[in-house]
């Protein structure tokens, strides 16, 4: 398993990841932080760009975990980089989000 495979399937997780959030926000018909609002990363986009660009996450996934070498879901290591991608991302994501939608508060009690 050539190794730039594994980062390629990383890579592919992360951009899952990121389309998970988009497409829920686009359908749901609610504006979400896009890098093309203003300013970028900050601002709202609308649900219809929300849905364009989280579908446009999902194609770039799929170039890079299913058409970059032999990726295989009984793979360990294939799984394991996917996934690593996946957490980084979401963990990136809930930090930086966070800041706007209220999620880096702990709960009052």
């Amino acid at each position: 398993m050539p190794w730039l495979d594994l980062v390629a399937y990383c890579f592919g997780g992360g951009f899952f990841a990121n389309a998970i959030p988009h497409l829920v926000s686009g359908v749901m018909g609610r504006s979400f932080q896009t890098p093309f609002a203003r300013p970028p990363g900050r601002g709202l986009s609308s649900s219809t760009v929300n849905v364009v660009w989280g579908f446009c996450n999902i194609v770039v996934s799929y170039v890079l975990i299913c058409r970059v070498g032999s990726f295989e879901a009984r793979d360990t290591a294939d799984i394991v980089a996917v996934g690593l991608g996946m957490l980084a991302v979401s963990l990136g994501s809930a930090r930086l989000f966070g800041r706007f939608h209220g999620g880096n508060r702990p709960e009052q009690s």
